[in-house]
């Protein structure tokens, strides 16, 4: 298992590395269909941009599937004196960027470094307080340019990406720190199992596929799946916070968030599979959440859904996991697709 996990690590810091705002995820697809490729899998890309890839097995159809598209922004206005006013991708949070470092992705393939701050971010200069909301959040780029013909002219305009850094890190006490941990770190879950899939290490009790889709952050990324999926598990971040049972070290079994209760049956399973392992993990209640397969569920699907992953604190924040978070949530499924 410390092999699996170092190369979870490995992969989260290359896919974190990796900008994809949603709408803008094709790099990191990219970087997924190479990945299962070297792997000796197949997998395959939609219309929409969702890879996924068959690990084997045979009846009783189950996906597993993350998102690779995380939260960002996109160019909204170039403004009088050169700064670009920003408009939000996904939940963003304003507040947990000011003062963040950014990238921004023009349309001809050209990057631009920059800084995210408020209006008036200078406590030497400010006469008030600037509340860190959408219209009082500015990115100063970190060229020379003070009017907005000469911002025009390094070939940024209106709808171009805007990238936050994710400054991933993993500690020496096995804390993971990183931007996106939503849904990176459980994407790259998927690549472990993948890999231990494509070497034999697994031996899979039923058709096992995995789905890793790009619209998550605004809602439809799962409304799509294969048609004779039986059972499906969003592998999303686990949440941690006031009134959560669930820590950074478990795997979070979720029975209900703002989209309704997951079905029960599935739930109980996972829950049993957990306890007989003697895995750390809770279930709990997300009062505002949502995932792919609620998306897939009002697509019309008749599937039985679930939700786990590892718990993920502050999160659409500067978020923070462990190890044995990780290591949990992969038994789990490990566990869940070897059983008959």
């Amino acid at each position: 298992m410390d092999s699996q996990l170092t190369y979870i690590c490995d992969q989260l810091k290359a896919l974190t590395a990796i900008p994809s705002p949603t709408g803008f995820t094709k790099h990191a697809t990219n970087y997924l269909v190479e990945t299962l490729t070297a792997m000796g899998l197949s997998p395959e890309v939609s219309n929409k941009g969702n890879v996924l890839v068959c690990l084997g097995g045979e009846g009783n159809p189950l996906v597993l599937a993350s998102h690779v598209d995380t939260l960002g922004a996109m160019v909204r206005a170039i403004k009088d004196n050169g700064r670009l006013r920003p408009t939000t991708l996904g939940g963003h949070q304003w507040r947990t960027a000011d003062g963040e470092n950014c990238t921004v992705h023009t349309r001809d393939g050209r990057t631009y470094t920059g800084v995210v701050l408020n209006t008036e971010p200078s406590a030497h200069v400010a006469d008030e307080k600037v509340e860190q909301i959408e219209k009082n959040m500015e990115v100063l780029l970190d060229e020379n340019v003070g009017t907005a013909d000469e911002t025009r002219g390094l070939g940024i305009q209106n709808g171009d990406i805007i990238a936050m850094d994710p400054r991933t890190t993993v500690t020496p006490s096995g804390y993971i720190k990183s931007r996106f941990l939503d849904d990176k770190l459980s994407a790259s879950i998927l690549l472990g199992l993948a890999r231990a899939a494509a070497v034999g290490e697994v031996s899979l009790a039923r058709k096992v596929s995995l789905l890793f889709t790009v619209y998550e952050e605004v809602g439809h990324g799962g409304s799509f799946v294969p048609a004779d999926t039986r059972d499906m598990i969003s592998v999303d971040m686990g949440c941690v916070g006031a009134d959560l049972a669930c820590t950074e070290r478990e795997v979070s079994i979720c029975a209900k968030d703002s989209g309704g209760p997951y079905n029960y049956d599935l739930v109980s399973e996972l829950a049993g599979i957990a306890a007989e392992l003697e895995l750390g993990y809770a279930i709990d209640v997300y009062p505002h959440y949502g995932s792919d397969v609620e998306a897939t569920l009002t697509a019309g699907y008749d599937i039985r859904h679930g939700l786990v992953g590892p718990g993920v604190y502050a999160s659409h924040n500067y978020e923070r996991s462990h190890t044995d978070g990780v290591r949990n949530t992969y038994e789990l499924l490990l566990a869940y697709v070897t059983q008959a």
